[in-house]
Parts: structure tokens; C-alpha cells; sequence
């Protein structure tokens, strides 16, 4: 009973930090989303293991997440931008998008590449995947919304290593205290914000 009711504990400690992480991160001021996905842009283009060729997969920002739309433009051409599809086995695949392709809304309401599944991508496809996040700490933890998609599509990377590597995108104030990662949790390889990033690639798990 005891530790029944420290997960329960857990969880709602993660739902309310998840409100109030969101509710922060609404209320920054549109010139300083406009200029912090100019500056996020720069930091993920910085990356030591920033690829220069290859699939490389970023999400529709919805819900006052932080725009990727700057670093899709400054990628290098040999890079091919895709969005995440969510599928029937609770997994997510990609496809490659360019600005004016078509786009389907998801069972959540986010659009996402209106395209057959035979045109979809697996995650070991790609060669890096920049995640949506509610928050994250020092050590490369990621909360999310809960809805699993991110940690059962690259749970292969609790048994080997990049590619594809995984970086999370957010704002500087979505940073929280030590987290402790669930067993089902898939640890990111950086996080970058608008005030930079940091690198947990040659960190110890």
C-alpha cells in the first residue's frame, strides 16, 4: 500500500507540474517566441552530432511550444525534414515534409503529413529527432504529456546508441529540478532552448 500510494503521489506530483509548466510557458510574449525559435535554431544547428545529411524528424508546435520553423529553413540541403504520424500499434513514423505539402489533423488535432503508410518512415530511420517537451532537467529527463508515443517509439535506444539521436526543444523556463526517470522513460542525448544547450552525450546514465 505504501508504495501504491508513492506512485500515486508521483503521478499527480508530474500532472500538476505539467499544468504548471505549460501555464508558463503560455504566457511568454509572442516577440519572445519569435525570437527564442530564431536563437533555438542556431543551438540545434551547433550540435556537435548535427547531421549534414539524412532524415532528421521535428514536430508542429502546438500549445505554446517553442517553433521550429527557423531551423527547418537553415537546415543543410542535404537534410530531409519530417513530422511524426501517429499509427494503429501506438508508435509513431515519419514523413518528410516541406512548407506547402499536404497535412491531415491527428486524433489530437495536430496536422501531420497527409501521406499513405507506405510512405512513412521508422524511427531507426532517422538520424536525429528534435522531441516536444513540457519540461526537462540536468540530467537529460524529459516529462512529456504522458501519452508514451516518444518513449515506446525509441525505446530501442535503451539497448543501443544514436543514431538516431534525440534532442529536446524548449523554452529556458521550462528547465525543472532532478526528475527521476521512470523505467520506461528514453533518456534525450541534449536539450537546446533559447539560451542554449546542454549536451549529455558523454554524460554516465
Amino acid at each position: 500500500m505504501v508504495h501504491r500510494m508513492n506512485d500515486d503521489t508521483r503521478v499527480a506530483q508530474r500532472r500538476q507540474l505539467r499544468v504548471d509548466l505549460r501555464a508558463r510557458r503560455r504566457a511568454l510574449p509572442a516577440t519572445h517566441r519569435i525570437a527564442a525559435a530564431d536563437a533555438l535554431a542556431g543551438h540545434l544547428l551547433a550540435l556537435p552530432f548535427a547531421p549534414r545529411s539524412g532524415y532528421v524528424a521535428g514536430y508542429w508546435a502546438v500549445d505554446s511550444e517553442i517553433a521550429l520553423h527557423s531551423w527547418q529553413l537553415r537546415l543543410p540541403s542535404e537534410c530531409v525534414y519530417c513530422l511524426p504520424v501517429l499509427c494503429d500499434d501506438q508508435r509513431l513514423r515519419f514523413a518528410p515534409w516541406r512548407p506547402g505539402d499536404a497535412l491531415v489533423s491527428n486524433r489530437h488535432g495536430i496536422p501531420e503529413p497527409d501521406v499513405s503508410a507506405s510512405s512513412l518512415l521508422d524511427a531507426e530511420s532517422l538520424s536525429l529527432v528534435v522531441l516536444p517537451l513540457v519540461g526537462f532537467d540536468e540530467h537529460g529527463n524529459r516529462l512529456g504529456m504522458g501519452g508514451g508515443w516518444y518513449d515506446r517509439s525509441f525505446a530501442f535506444r535503451h539497448e543501443r546508441s544514436a543514431p538516431p539521436h534525440l534532442v529536446g526543444a524548449a523554452f529556458a523556463l521550462q528547465q525543472v529540478p532532478p526528475m527521476a526517470a521512470e523505467p520506461w522513460d528514453v533518456r534525450l542525448d541534449a536539450v537546446c532552448t533559447e539560451a542554449g544547450h546542454f549536451d549529455f552525450t558523454s554524460s554516465v546514465a
